[in-house]
């Protein structure tokens, strides 16, 4: 019920600040047209367009948040990263993807926590699990399962040579309590292990990991992010449920896509986006053919023109081409 009033209380402010901004805008006009004085003028024109450019911004965002309006858009995400094959090189393309993402997650105020992480032997991550907790995070998310292509020049090839890496992300909801899951004891085998990475003498001495293994899916989660076995166990269920839900939603949009013979294919395993380093600079989106040439910008947590220009072709069905502006922003 808080979390409804507080969506009903942000739309209220939502469209009370559209009408304020607006407004304002429309003075800034007026007292601009009005003018004789061409000093004064000059000044009400750069005022007005600093009003226009943060109009821009929070009409874009605002235009995003409408965009999410599926049945799980407003829960919480957990993400799993793992790389694909190429051995360090692909591992170290990993930890990149995960620093991105939190850095993503930084930037929109959002809590990220790392529940499950493996490292690599030279470097970078094996695989890591990933909680997103915020408004909307899994509708912000959910377009970034898939595969993930990046172009560079490798630091561990001493040969200096161009190397092709790939790494795999897929998104899930993680569901409330008001969506019932059944899950039969006899189903789950439950193992516990001594955490890796850093830790005190707990984390080192006693067995607070746990894996948890659905036998009649085949679903495997685990987590080690607590210092406790039963707060590990505690995420590691609710991961499970989410996986199971997950599960159920793909079998019924995947009879849902058998209707829609134009739906454009965005599942798991596909490769959606490709982030060049050499011999140019340039990330683009397979799906959406938006793309952007501040590399660093994006690789630093800025995916928000990404997420955008997916939500808006997914609402037209793959049929809108969205091409970004001079700002790197979705026109």
């Amino acid at each position: 019920m808080l979390r409804e009033r507080k969506r009903a209380e942000e739309q209220i402010a939502a469209d009370e600040k559209l009408t304020s901004i607006s407004g304002d805008v429309e003075t800034y006009i007026h007292l601009t047209q009005e003018e004789t004085n061409a000093e004064q003028k000059n000044d009400l024109l750069k005022e007005l367009d600093r009003e226009l450019g943060a109009a821009d911004i929070y009409v874009s965002d605002l235009e995003t948040k409408t965009l999410l309006s599926g049945e799980s858009d407003h829960l919480n995400a957990i993400m799993t990263i793992k790389p694909g094959a190429g051995g360090t090189e692909s591992q170290d393309w990993a930890s990149i993807l995960l620093r991105m993402y939190l850095r993503w997650a930084e930037r929109k105020g959002m809590n990220a926590s790392v529940l499950d992480e493996t490292p690599g032997e030279e470097a970078g991550i094996k695989n890591a699990t990933v909680q997103f907790s915020g408004e909307s995070a899994y509708g912000l998310l959910a377009g970034e399962t898939g595969v993930h292509r990046l172009v560079r020049i490798s630091p561990f090839d001493q040969a200096a040579r161009r190397h092709t890496s790939f790494a795999s992300v897929f998104v899930i909801p993680e569901i409330d309590d008001k969506i019932e899951i059944n899950i039969r004891p006899e189903d789950l085998k439950v193992d516990t292990f001594r955490s890796g990475g850093k830790g005190g003498q707990n984390v080192n001495k006693v067995e607070t990991a746990v894996r948890i293994t659905h036998v009649s899916t085949g679903i495997v989660v685990g987590c080690q992010a607590e210092r406790s076995q039963h707060k590990n166990r505690e995420l590691a269920m609710k991961m499970l449920r989410s996986r199971l839900y997950d599960l159920e939603i793909q079998k019924r949009q995947a009879e849902t896509d058998k209707l829609d013979a134009t739906k454009r294919d965005i599942s798991f395993g596909s490769q959606i986006r490709s982030y060049v380093l050499q011999p140019y600079r340039m990330i683009k989106d397979h799906r959406t053919k938006f793309e952007v040439g501040d590399v660093d910008r994006v690789l630093d947590g800025d995916l928000d023109p990404f997420i955008r220009s997916y939500l808006m072709a997914k609402k037209t069905k793959g049929k809108l081409d969205v091409q970004p502006d001079d700002d790197g922003e979705p026109a």
